[in-house]
Formats: C-alpha cells, structure tokens, sequence
C-alpha cells in the first residue's frame, strides 16, 4: 500500500522533462513505461511503488530543457496521480518560472525546495503557493546545516531532506560513518524538535545493486531518519521495507501490548525485557504503522 507524505517512506525522483514517466492513477510509480532501462533491475508487476512521486525540475533536467519541463508539467493538468515537485532552488533564475508553473498544478500535494540554507527561503517559496501547501527543505550545504533548526521551523515546512551528493561535495566528507555522524544527527534533533516528522534521507547511488541500497536505508532508518529518495523505481521496494517493521518487532509488539492490558499502567516483563511507558508507546506505533501501511 502507498502511504501518505507524514507516512511515506520512498519518494521517487522522476525527470519532469520526460511525462512519459509521470505516475498515471490507474498504476504505481514503477510500472511505468520507459522507466527500466535494460542495464537496471526489473520489477515485477505487483510490485509496491514509491509512497511519494517528486517530479524534478531540478538536477535532473538541462538547463535548455528547463522550459520545456515545465511546459510538460502544466500541461499534465489534473491528470494523473498526485506529486510533489522539486523546483530549482531560491537563488536560481529559474525559481520564479518554477513557482509560477507548479502553483496552478491540481494534482500538487507539495514542493521540494533544494539548497534551503535559511527559513526565509522556505517561507519566500511558500508566499507564492496555494495556501497550506507543504515545503520539503532539502539541506544540502554546511550553511543549510547550521540553520537547520530555523528551517524546521518555517511555518510551511513540512519535512527536512539530506541532500548528501551536494553535501558531500561542498564539505570533501568522506565514507567513513563517523564523518556523517554530526550532519545526520543534526538533521533528527532539529525535525523532531521542531515536531516535525523523522527527515528523508538523501539516495542511494546504486542501481544494480539492492542489498546495498537496504543496508543503507537500515542503516538511515537507525540513525533516526524516516524515509529515503530514490533516484531509479527498482530502488522503492528497498526502501520501503527498510523503513517499516519486520515481522519479528511487530510480534514482539503485540506481546507487549497483549501483557500491557493487564498491568493497569505498571512496568511488565516482556522476553526477558522490562517494558515502562516509553517502550509501550514504541511498541504502540510500530502497530500503529503497520495499520496504515496495511502490513
């Protein structure tokens, strides 16, 4: 089941210069024609499909197609499945024409902004959208980072993203885990503190290779984060498993809920574990998602 943006695990990057790839009602987002190169892994019918769809004015259109891509979007109407887009970022000269393109868009459920490096320019992008419409802040640079916190508490906020390719150039960062240590954790404690949903980690550079992409999103996911983007649909499936309850927490959660109804509010024992408050409202939630995402 495709779940909704406070829910949504996956959130697949489409090229906005290319409508034969935008998500139709009738189908998931990795169904589509054109979207699985012979050199990439195929999906099998059936197969679920990315929870969020973010057509991309951005990185992954020319510059010379830019007009072109948002030609192609206005013209998709209210036709189709509902998207987010990724427009070009506050300092671009393309940001208004994005604005102007995507605010009329039936079908929009929010934008993704990239490079946010301050609240203002989350708020700047929200002032030229339908009231209420959602902003993902993709932090992307060392100045984005230390505002962080601010970002997250730009009214129209709606998640903060990592933007770790452009993160990574700008800082020479390398792969060693404890290099990223202090950007990821900044990231969790400014969205939750902010009371904002966990933030969406930057994606996987594999394509071929899927075990790696869920060792990566085990990984994120233990590091406080709550989703992933995807850069190719073979990825989704990874993602969105990585991201939800195994099937062994969710036993486990049970058994503590099952022990819970019986303790009036006390401490209980549960496989050898003591379960107070905190950890029965974690087992809570896990049922809780699990519901929603019809697990």
């Amino acid at each position: 089941m495709v779940l909704g943006p406070r829910q949504a695990r996956s959130w697949l990057f489409t090229p906005a210069d290319r409508p034969e790839r935008y998500p139709r009602p009738d189908s998931h987002p990795d169904s589509h024609p054109d979207s699985h190169p012979d050199s990439l892994p195929n999906t099998r019918p059936g197969r679920p499909g990315a929870d969020a769809v973010v057509l991309d004015l951005e990185d992954a259109v020319a510059p010379g197609r830019k007009a072109f891509a948002r030609d192609r979007l206005t013209r998709r109407g209210a036709v189709g499945a509902p998207v987010w887009v990724r427009i070009n970022d506050r300092t671009s000269e393309h940001w208004c024409d994005d604005l102007e393109a995507v605010a009329g868009l039936p079908s929009l459920v929010g934008v993704m902004l990239p490079k946010a490096e301050h609240a203002e320019h989350v708020s700047a992008t929200a002032a030229l959208l339908p009231a209420g419409t959602p902003v993902v802040a993709l932090v992307e640079t060392s100045l984005g980072m230390e505002n962080a916190f601010a970002i997250a508490q730009a009214r129209a906020t709606f998640a903060l993203a990592f933007g770790v390719a452009d993160f990574r150039r700008e800082t020479g960062l390398g792969d060693a885990p404890e290099a990223w240590a202090y950007p990821r954790t900044r990231l969790v404690i400014a969205s939750r503190a902010a009371g904002l949903r966990g933030p969406i980690d930057g994606p996987a550079m594999h394509l071929d290779d899927l075990a790696a992409v869920r060792a990566e999103a085990d990984a994120s996911r233990a590091g406080g984060f709550t989703g992933k983007l995807c850069i190719h649909p073979a990825q989704t499936a990874a993602v969105n498993a990585a991201y939800g309850p195994a099937p062994e927490q969710l036993a486990w959660a049970r058994r503590v809920l099952d022990q819970a109804a019986h303790s009036e509010g006390a401490a209980v024992r549960v496989d050898g574990e003591m379960i107070d408050r905190p950890r029965l409202e974690y087992a809570r939630d896990l049922l809780e998602f699990a519901g929603v995402a019809g697990a």
